[in-house]
């Protein structure tokens, strides 16, 4: 198990999440669930026996959902990069991510779940575009991403190479 790992506050959704996002990684698992007792009834706002958090484990990093309450909501300042090999990983991560997500909230590689939790789906050839020392190359890759929802490998390359 990791030492450090993410913890991701849901209201009542935890369960649901965690269930989500396993059956969208291929090396993924709930690794336990445990339920709210009555001593923390008053305290939580959680009816004895309803979910309080669900450990998962995602390409082998560990998660904790924790059903909290409506007190936080996500935001971008928070996201996780899925590094994809080709652009049939990309098309599939933001297909099956963005299902039911908000649509307002995709540029740049950047989507937003169903459950607020933002992603970033990246072809990782975009590492070794956007480092190039040649400047010209950098800024005509930018510019084509600045325009795009979902990546394009294709046209980002396209675009480094000045086609």
């Amino acid at each position: 198990m990791n030492k450090i790992y993410p913890c991701l506050w849901f209201d009542t959704e935890a369960e649901e999440a965690a269930k989500f996002y396993t059956s969208i990684f291929k090396n993924s698992k709930i690794i336990t669930t445990a339920y709210y007792p009555k001593a923390s009834e008053e305290v939580s706002g959680k009816k004895e026996g309803s979910v309080m958090t669900v450990d998962f484990e995602l390409e082998g990093l560990r998660y904790t959902a924790l059903n909290g309450g409506p007190q936080f909501k996500f935001n971008e300042s928070v996201s996780f990069v899925i590094d994809c090999e080709d652009q049939d990983e990309v098309d599939y991560y933001w297909d099956k991510l963005r299902e039911g997500g908000d649509e307002s909230a995709q540029v740049c590689g950047w989507l937003k779940d169903k459950y607020g939790v933002s992603w970033q789906i990246v072809p990782k050839q975009l590492y070794k575009l956007m480092s190039d020392p040649d400047k010209e190359k950098v800024e005509r890759t930018m510019a084509a991403m600045l325009k795009m929802k979902k990546l394009d490998a294709k046209e980002l390359q396209d675009a480094y190479d000045g086609k």
